[in-house]
């Protein structure tokens, strides 16, 4: 007893380690418990982050940037995607362009025009004419986000204002178009006027994003801007930002530089990022209930182990020990049989997201166009890093070891006398 009272703590620690070997088909039940539930902890959090992940790619790469601004008239009609409204009463987008980029943090501020079309000799009657400056949209991301290329199968792009465009893998085979094809269309100016024309197929691209690749017909935005009538101006205004947590800052300073007539769009405001946002707190709690439950399996060990040593209760007691050493030695017990299966969960999971990082889950192809009105890319990597794992492992020992405490108190209630008669 000497011994351990030099110890202290670390005595009791030792103790506690020694005992859970003791009973190796109960402890290995209780390993594995905890360890199930935190590997799927592993194993959803890293999904979620890739599906959020991806949904923040997919806005800012298609939709928003960083920053996005249209005319105040133009967001109050945004589904019809009139042309009639530039941005900044049509002034030059250009000009608009320099003045943006005076701005700290800005790195790169694009024109953008979608336009409705309808096709005409083709299977496919309605399709969007999306003009953007190709070369420093290519420069700027990566459009395929899969394969981290431009995204081109056959063919090249469109060159500068001619009239060529290129068209999504989808679009191509439903319209059964090839490269050189004609795509005769009508589409309305911004004059309200009807134009014709006639662009020839000179690409085909997969996005692995199907609303662009069964949708979209991309050609230079210069030529868009001529065929549509809107001289110097632009529909919309896109801004990429150094980083993208500065995105707030530049958005006020756009607004302040711009004024009230055009609306400034922070990519965060986006629908479907905001609720994958919200859902975190949702699956956080769904995360805790698994823990839970997991955990009652080492309430109930820590239940018996008591009841099992009531004779070594009472002899610790005899010995010196007081009754709150004797509960830390429980207690002790719980957050090992926490931390080793917890650890056994993060070591497993971490394999198969490692893994699963590596080669994407495609979403697509699982369930068909289910996912097609949110802003999520064909494939989907499970997001593999350290902080899941910390916190996983966490999360198992915090809350198994919390809610194993109550049973460890029981055994400060027992009375060493009362234990050693048994």
């Amino acid at each position: 007893m000497n011994n351990y009272k030099q110890g202290g703590t670390g005595a009791l620690i030792t103790i506690a380690y020694r005992n859970i070997w003791r009973n190796m088909r109960r402890t290995l039940f209780c390993f594995t418990a905890v360890g199930i539930a935190v590997f799927f902890i592993v194993i959803y959090s890293s999904l979620i982050n890739g599906m959020t992940n991806s949904i923040n790619e997919t806005v800012q790469i298609y939709e928003l940037g960083h920053v996005k601004v249209v005319s105040a008239q133009y967001e109050m009609e945004n589904e019809y995607m009139p042309v009639q409204y530039p941005v900044a009463d049509g002034k030059s987008w250009k000009e608009l362009a320099a003045s943006i980029m005076e701005i700290p943090g800005v790195r790169a501020v694009m024109p953008r025009i979608t336009s409705l079309a309808t096709l005409q000799e083709s299977s496919i009657k309605h399709a969007v004419l999306w003009g953007i400056d190709i070369a420093d949209e290519m420069a700027a991301n990566h459009f395929n986000m899969t394969d981290r290329n431009d995204g081109l199968l056959e063919g090249r792009w469109p060159a500068p204002g001619a009239n060529e465009c290129a068209v999504g893998r989808v679009f191509a085979h439903k319209a059964g178009l090839s490269v050189g094809d004609p795509i005769p269309l009508k589409t309305v100016s911004a004059q309200f006027s009807d134009k014709f024309w006639s662009p020839k197929v000179t690409g085909i691209f997969n996005f692995d994003y199907i609303k662009i690749d069964e949708q979209y017909i991309v050609v230079d935005a210069a030529s868009l801007q001529r065929l549509l009538v809107l001289g110097e101006g632009t529909q919309s205004l896109v801004i990429y930002a150094d980083d993208s947590k500065q995105s707030a800052a530049i958005a006020a300073s756009v607004q302040n530089l711009l004024g009230s007539d055009n609306v400034v769009t922070e990519w965060r405001d986006n629908y479907w990022v905001a609720v994958m946002a919200m859902i975190w707190p949702i699956y956080t709690a769904l995360f805790m209930v698994f823990l839970i439950v997991a955990s009652f399996l080492i309430i109930n060990t820590v239940v018996m182990i008591i009841h099992e040593r009531i004779k070594e209760i009472g002899m610790m007691g005899s010995l010196g020990m007081t009754r709150g050493e004797i509960v830390k030695v429980f207690f002790f017990e719980s957050i090992f049989l926490a931390a080793f299966g917890a650890l056994a969960g993060v070591i497993i999971g971490g394999i198969i997201i490692g893994i699963g990082s590596q080669f994407p889950i495609r979403m697509g192809d699982l369930y068909g166009n289910t996912f097609s009105e949110m802003p999520l890319s064909n494939s989907i990597f499970f997001d593999f890093s350290a902080f899941i794992l910390i916190r996983a492992w966490l999360m198992g020992v915090g809350v198994a070891s919390v809610f194993t405490l109550i049973p460890s108190l029981k055994s400060a209630f027992v009375e060493p006398v009362e234990a050693l008669r048994r």
